[in-house]
């Protein structure tokens, strides 16, 4: 169980720190970031999200099986001890804040005061810097116990050996319903069974769920009457909904992915990016800059690099799977583009800015 525990925990590891580096790159990477596959950050946001849910049962058995140690006497033995319990007391601590932590994420759920990305950032390299510290403390038992296996030896006494097998099944199969009655929500085939699921990908306005309702977002209505697109760079112009509509039209096939784990593939269409920025003199390179008319909730705003705005398939939307925006959708326009979080796939633009 720890074996699988701890590949868990990599695989986990490994999918948050891509999203990060997504949604907070570094100014070098900025520019850079892939924007191919398509479906490049719904597949690996909804590994992270299903190995998560995956490691809470393992998890948990985990530390059934371990949690007489915490009684041993005398507490500590000596130094190498010392640093043992020390290291497993910050391990089980950190994890299973962090798989709760993100399990409430995903139901958007936040009963505390601070931020849940910044906290469950800095708590991914603490559980990893934990784990590597508690396999450094036990490196000599782990040695030993490979060492000392062979075909023909038995790990536990024969009486033993049933209950062993009959804890295994359990946790395989409590391993396996939490994952097959979630991941329908990132995994379309199976979302009949999304029992779990907080979102499931075919419920929601237009085909799609919704995270931010215009409601929610605190949209002015009457901004939406008097709506025009400003585009602000070397040459600055405004357009009307229907002047945008006007303007050549392009449809892509993208998935949207959200950070809570839940995507789905829908049908967009609207006005190519890089054309509204050629309109306005943009110059290579320049960073732009999604302004959202919501005035509440977090990510109003959010930059793109080169990458991300002279791709052909990144779209200001007017139209979704056939279909004029909806208000909770994004209405009069939102962004899409490919291979990016769904929570930088900016609604309600009002402003694109060019950034020097």
């Amino acid at each position: 169980m720890g074996r699988w525990l701890g590949l868990l925990v990599l695989l986990c590891f490994g999918t948050g720190l891509f999203s990060h580096l997504l949604q907070e790159p570094p100014a070098f990477l900025a520019g850079d970031l892939p924007t191919r596959p398509v479906w490049g950050y719904r597949l690996t946001q909804g590994l992270h999200v299903a190995s998560g849910t995956a490691a809470i049962p393992l998890l948990l058995a985990k530390l059934w099986t371990v949690y007489p140690r915490l009684f041993v006497r005398p507490p500590v033995r000596g130094l190498r001890h010392a640093l043992e319990r020390l290291s497993v007391a910050v391990l089980v601590a950190t994890a299973l804040l962090e798989v709760f932590l993100g399990l409430l994420n995903t139901v958007q759920w936040y009963p505390w005061p601070y931020s849940f990305r910044s906290v469950h950032w800095a708590l991914a390299w603490l559980l990893v810097g934990a784990l590597l510290l508690h396999l450094a403390v036990q490196a000599p038992a782990i040695t030993a116990h490979w060492r000392a296996r062979s075909p023909g030896t038995r790990r536990l006494p024969a009486d033993d050996e049933p209950n062993r097998r009959s804890l295994l099944r359990g946790v395989t199969a409590a391993v396996g319903a939490v994952t097959a009655v979630s991941v329908g929500q990132s995994l379309t085939p199976l979302r009949d069974l999304t029992l779990l699921a907080p979102r499931h990908p075919g419920h929601g306005t237009q085909g799609l769920p919704v995270n931010r309702t215009a409601a929610q977002a605190a949209i002015p209505p009457a901004e939406l009457r008097d709506w025009r697109l400003r585009v602000a760079g070397p040459r600055t112009y405004q357009l009307t909904r229907v002047e945008l509509a006007r303007l050549p039209q392009h449809r892509a096939r993208l998935p949207i992915a959200c950070v809570e784990g839940w995507s789905k593939v829908a049908d967009w269409e609207g006005v190519r990016l890089r054309d509204l920025l050629e309109r306005s003199g943009a110059p290579p390179g320049a960073r732009i800059r999604i302004v959202s008319l919501q005035r509440r909730g977090g990510y109003g705003v959010s930059e793109l690099g080169e990458s991300y705005a002279r791709d052909p398939l990144t779209l200001l939307a007017l139209r979704l799977n056939g279909e004029v925006l909806s208000a909770d959708h994004g209405y009069p326009a939102r962004l899409i583009a490919p291979n990016r979080p769904g929570a930088l796939q900016t609604k309600w633009v009002s402003r694109i800015e060019v950034l020097s």
